[in-house]
This record gives structure tokens, C-alpha cells and sequence, in this order.
């Protein structure tokens, strides 16, 4: 049990570790140094889907019988596209902050950008510990052919992709007037949903494992539409866009390389 402890909160670290980069930077992230961040959370988190999330549901959908042989991908396959359509639902519900880019300034308030900016990442992440409370939930189960080391793999994944997430939060909001305390702890409790919702997944392992290939699934479709709409675009912006596809190469290689090494 301790392993499930350390694993579930693990994400949850890199949140916190990246906002505390407020309390050690002046002023707002260098430009270049967000786009490599934002690149290499991007490549990890696209491998991380692959590796750790589809690759395992047709696995475990074969284990199963109904879809064996050719048909493994199947649950791999729906549960990918309620993923992509309920991060599709949440972005039509609480919108990014890119979208907002060109509003007049009196509707991009002082409240308005820290409101936006706190929930949407907020909301975006409870996918992200769900996929932990999954995969942790099917190596609980055991039979589901889900390693101790693989769904560490993932969580490590996760917390490297959200470092520099937490110093996007917590380093704008500074500059925006916000104390480095208080820029720090939310920054920091953005992604305390995280174990909220893999401890919720967890405890609810009775019904997850039946539908194991499905949810796996899931969490791959809402972190790679995270990938596409909000990082890619983010990392291609500026002058420094090489650098960025670079630092995607090495954090989907890093993952990759991960997941095989410790799964």
C-alpha cells in the first residue's frame, strides 16, 4: 500500500516543485525556457498515452476474451474517443487561457485571468489522476498484466509534465501582483485534484477493473487532446519553436524509455 501512496502523490510533487520556482525566479519564465518546458511536457505526455495508457488497454482487452485477437482494439478505441469528447465538453465549458488572447483588455481582468487560468488547469488534471488511480487500481487487482514499476512509470511521467505546469501557474500570477506565497500555493493545489481523483479511482477498484481497456483508454484520449490543443500550439509560439520540438523528441524518448525500462 505504501507503493499506491507514493505513486498517487507523486504528480501532485511536480506540481507543487514547479510553483515553487516563484520563490526562487524574478519576473515572469523566460520565453525560451517555457517553450523547452512546455515541448518536453508535451513529448511526455504523448508517449505516456501510448506506453502507459493505450498499449495496455488492448493488452488487457485481449486478456479478457470478449475482444481477443483483432479486436483488442476496440475498447482501446472508444474509450480514446469519450477521452477526446470529454476534454472537448470541458474546453467548451471553461475555455484555456490562449483563448482569451485576443479579448479587449476590460474582459481580461486581474480576477478574470487568475480565475481562468487556476480552474482550467485544475480541471484538466483530475483526467490525469485518474489514469494514475486506473493503472494502479489494475496492478492492485493483479491479472491485469499492469507492473508496480509501470504504473510508476506513469506517475513519474505525469509529474515531469506537470513541473513546468505548476511554474506556468504560479509565475504569471506573480507578475500579476499576486505575493509569491499565495502565487505558490495555488500553483501548488491546481493539482491536489489529482490525488484526490486517483484516491477516488482507487477505492472504487471494484468497478474500475471490469471496465480496465475502457478507462486506460480514456485518460490516454484526454491527455493527447491536452497535447494538441493546448501544448502544441503553446510550444510553437515565438521564435523558439526548434528548441521546443527538440525538447518534445527527448520527453517522448525519456517516457518511452521509462515506461519499457521500469515496466
Amino acid at each position: 500500500m505504501r507503493e499506491v501512496v507514493f505513486g498517487v502523490l507523486i504528480p501532485f510533487a511536480g506540481t507543487a516543485a514547479g510553483s515553487m520556482c516563484v520563490l526562487f525566479m524574478r519576473g515572469r519564465m523566460n520565453e525560451a525556457v517555457q517553450r523547452v518546458l512546455t515541448g518536453f511536457a508535451a513529448g511526455v505526455m504523448a508517449a505516456a498515452s501510448v506506453w502507459s495508457l493505450l498499449i495496455p488497454s488492448m493488452e488487457n482487452a485481449a486478456r479478457t476474451g470478449l475482444f481477443s485477437g483483432r479486436l483488442a482494439f476496440v475498447p482501446a478505441a472508444a474509450g480514446f474517443w469519450l477521452g477526446i469528447l470529454f476534454l472537448l465538453l470541458i474546453d467548451s465549458l471553461v475555455p484555456h487561457l490562449h483563448q482569451f488572447a485576443g479579448e479587449p483588455e476590460g474582459v481580461k481582468s486581474r480576477l478574470g485571468r487568475t480565475t481562468m487560468m487556476v480552474l482550467a488547469v485544475t480541471i484538466h488534471n483530475i483526467p490525469e489522476g485518474m489514469a494514475v488511480g486506473v493503472v494502479y487500481a489494475g496492478w492492485l487487482s493483479g491479472g491485469t498484466g499492469i507492473t508496480a514499476m509501470g504504473a510508476l512509470a506513469l506517475a513519474l511521467g505525469i509529474a515531469i509534465q506537470n513541473f513546468p505546469e505548476g511554474a506556468i501557474i504560479s509565475m504569471p500570477l506573480h507578475a500579476e501582483g499576486m505575493g509569491k506565497g499565495r502565487a505558490f500555493l495555488m500553483g501548488a493545489l491546481s493539482g491536489a485534484v489529482e490525488p484526490a481523483g486517483a484516491a477516488l479511482t482507487i477505492a472504487a477498484a471494484g468497478y474500475v477493473v471490469p471496465l480496465l481497456p475502457y478507462l486506460l483508454s480514456f485518460a490516454a484520449g484526454a491527455m493527447i487532446y491536452v497535447v494538441v490543443e493546448e501544448l502544441i500550439p503553446e510550444m510553437m509560439e515565438g521564435k523558439h519553436s526548434n528548441a521546443a520540438v527538440v525538447a518534445f523528441a527527448f520527453g517522448f524518448s525519456l517516457m518511452m524509455a521509462l515506461d519499457v525500462a521500469l515496466g
